[in-house]
């Protein structure tokens, strides 16, 4: 069982945690960076990013601004202010004001997905954070990009 499945929201990170998360970003780029693949889908007002990851990478998201839900599909552990195990596939709430650090421990898929009428990945993005020129997205050429053109149902 994962440990965030006992917990109703990852919640907004700390300040403090947000400053340890910033100092950890500093010493990472220094080092070689990986190349990841970002999957976007926009299909019935809603916008999902996914990334795959190997087993034993560490990345930081960028600050979240708004509430959305993570899917974690592998084996990692997740730092919000305190470490956290995840295991197998976990279907996960979390606030906004949160920036996160991922270490995995074999092959995860991370996905992020909201409510949006974004049209573009590039309005997705600035609609999700403030940071978005520092988003993996803005760097590859690759991604994969799925609009299915069905529209969100009537309320």
């Amino acid at each position: 069982m994962s440990d965030l499945a006992v917990r109703s929201a990852v919640p907004a990170t700390a300040p403090e945690t947000l400053e340890k998360i910033a100092n950890y970003e500093q010493e990472v780029r220094k080092m070689p960076q990986i190349h990841i693949q970002t999957e976007h889908l926009f299909h019935a007002g809603m916008y999902a990013r996914t990334i795959r990851l190997a087993a034993r990478v560490a990345i930081t998201s960028v600050l979240i601004k708004i509430p959305t839900t993570i899917i974690v599909n592998g084996r990692c552990r997740v730092f919000t202010g305190e470490w956290l195990d995840l295991s197998g596939y976990n279907v996960i709430p979390a606030n906004g004001g949160r920036k996160l650090l991922y270490i995995t421990a074999e092959p995860t898929q991370i996905t992020m997905l909201f409510p949006s009428n974004a049209k573009t990945v590039e309005e997705a993005e600035r609609q999700f954070t403030e940071e978005f020129e520092m988003l993996l997205s803005r760097s590859c050429n690759d991604d994969v990009v799925t609009v299915t053109g069905v529209e969100p149902c009537p309320a």
